[in-house]
């Protein structure tokens, strides 16, 4: 090992900025030793990284004899600055570190750090960003599994979107610094979240608010989670389950020091060795990780790398926005049954053998409106709206993407409003009007088009695929002086060929996994088309 007017410690001194600007020292870490050093990067010369002190003096450190983490910043740096500096020779840095907006712009295009490939199986209900320092994680908190089912110590709170997103994201360090003072979770951190699943749910301290364990008063449900006071969903045991989707051996989680969780050790294979106090130990590699464990404390029972506490939580990390009151525990109360369809959502639950449920509709302007079904046959209704006004992220495919089409339109035109008496926009479509049901078109109405309107056109589609679209039912011709269709309509305007080749309505069938979302577009003409009909025509219409 080659060093330079150094001596190492494992316990020295380090400054470490807890904010997103980088910092020109950072922690270095030996891979056969576990002893650090604390200074910034110099420069690389023949195979070996130059590390300048606190106290001003060099160091020199042959780069494989530090931990992968820090060859992988290395080769990173190196590489940022052979742009900068265009002299693959000296590979010589600036001083001064840039700036987080200058991380963002010159980062952001460059491929996904190797931290981020864990959380692809789960990107379509993801975003995700990154910058020199950290992965960011957007998500809406919601994981596509049944929540809930088998609670029976119940506060009556109910699975709601949140809005991790954008600056109130999830942050997970990049290359984590190992702790002078490694910090439990036992009787601590009890607030917030501890550690984030790769299919973006936090996961809190197995201890709840008060210091009882969660999962053995029965607060959690199958799959180790529950909802916080702000209808906030969470685990609060490891998330193992996550490896049907990771693939065994690949992290399940992070915690938000920077260290992956991974699933339950197997005791057979030959790399077993046992977990420290944290609930962790380093690899062959001398990387340091956390595994999943079947009592407490489930998964990291503390903080191996750097983090910073207030106020009872790891700080700073996302904030849940509470849309309703929090409510008391219903005595006795189990949930039995939880149903998601889009953005339609039903919580089933037994107090003493009477059912109640909760049936709710989260639109994505984030009202909420709610109707209980109260186990004495009492039903009420109350309705919510987000106090930031901000968006929800799509609560999944099945919400689709907003179509704007105004970008097609000159500068000016008016947009038809599209409406139907038999269900409202983004609300499932009763089954009258699909292929499970009688099959019949649904009735629809649309405001007037501007003067010189000489007929309407219309389709109903939906987008099975990216830059796909497929057509159920085509009408055109529709007479100016009409703004609406009664159910089942027939003899009115023009009807075009659907994707099957037929001239009617084509009934959407359950076919598949997933919620789909259709579409209703009205087009006012100037003038009536004169087609043939030939499908190759009137299906492009």
């Amino acid at each position: 090992m080659n060093f330079s007017s150094v001596n190492l410690s494992a316990h020295e001194v380090g400054s470490h900025d807890d904010s997103h600007v980088s910092s020109a020292s950072r922690t270095w870490s030996v891979a056969a030793d576990g002893s650090h050093l604390h200074g910034s990067f110099v420069c690389v010369i023949d195979d070996d990284v130059q590390i300048r002190r606190a106290d001003g003096k060099l160091a020199r450190i042959a780069i494989d004899h530090l931990v992968a983490s820090d060859q992988a910043w290395i080769e990173a740096r190196c590489e940022e600055i052979k742009l900068l500096n265009q002299h693959r020779e000296t590979q010589l840095a600036m001083l001064n570190p840039p700036t987080d907006a200058t991380i963002r712009s010159t980062t952001d295009t460059k491929s996904m750090p190797a931290i981020g490939e864990y959380f692809k199986p789960f990107q379509k209900a993801l975003q995700l960003h990154w910058d020199k320092n950290f992965l960011y994680v957007g998500s809406n908190g919601l994981p596509e599994h049944p929540m809930m089912i088998g609670i029976r110590a119940w506060q009556q709170q109910v699975p709601l979107p949140q809005k991790y997103i954008a600056d109130n994201a999830w942050r997970i360090p990049l290359y984590p610094v190992p702790a002078k003072n490694p910090m439990s979770t036992k009787n601590d951190f009890l607030r917030g979240a501890i550690a984030l699943a790769v299919n973006g749910v936090p996961i809190f301290n197995p201890l709840n608010n008060r210091g009882d364990d969660a999962f053995l008063f029965g607060e959690l449900d199958q799959y180790g989670g529950h909802c916080g006071r702000a209808d906030d969903y969470h685990y609060h045991i490891a998330p193992v389950h996550l490896e049907e989707a990771t693939g065994n051996g690949n992290p399940i989680a992070y915690a938000l020091d920077g260290y992956p969780i991974f699933g339950y050790q197997d005791e057979q294979a030959t790399d077993f060795a046992p977990l420290d106090n944290l609930g962790g130990h380093k690899d062959a590699s001398g990387n340091y990780h956390y595994h999943a464990q079947k009592t407490y404390p489930y998964l990291n029972g503390g903080f191996y790398g750097e983090v910073t506490k207030r106020d009872g939580q790891v700080d700073p990390q996302p904030r849940a926005e509470p849309l309703r009151p929090a409510l008391r525990p219903l005595r006795d109360a189990k949930i039995t049954g939880f149903d998601r369809n889009g953005n339609r959502f039903q919580l089933e639950y037994d107090v003493s053998g009477r059912k109640g449920t909760i049936h709710y509709v989260v639109k994505n302007d984030g009202s909420v409106d709610f109707t209980f079904q109260e186990p004495s046959g009492k039903t009420r209704t109350e309705s919510y709206r987000s106090r930031s006004g901000k968006p929800y992220m799509p609560l999944s495919d099945a919400l689709g993407t907003n179509v704007d089409l105004s970008h097609h339109l000159p500068s000016g035109m008016p947009m038809l409003t599209v409406t139907s008496p038999a269900f409202a926009a983004g609300n499932e479509m009763p089954i009258e009007f699909t292929g499970d049901g009688a099959g019949h078109s649904p009735p629809l109405a649309w405001t007037k088009g501007p003067a010189g309107t000489q007929c309407y056109a219309l389709n109903l589609w939906h987008t099975p695929g990216p830059g796909d679209i497929k057509s159920y039912w085509l009408l055109y011709n529709i007479p100016a002086d009409v703004t609406s269709l009664p159910a089942n309509a027939h003899g009115i305007g023009t009807a075009g060929y659907n994707d099957k080749g037929h001239t009617e309505y084509d009934p959407m069938r359950s076919k598949g996994p997933g919620v789909k979302k259709y579409h209703v577009t009205v087009f006012a003409l100037s003038e009536k088309p004169n087609l043939h009909r030939q499908k190759s025509h009137v299906t492009n219409c």
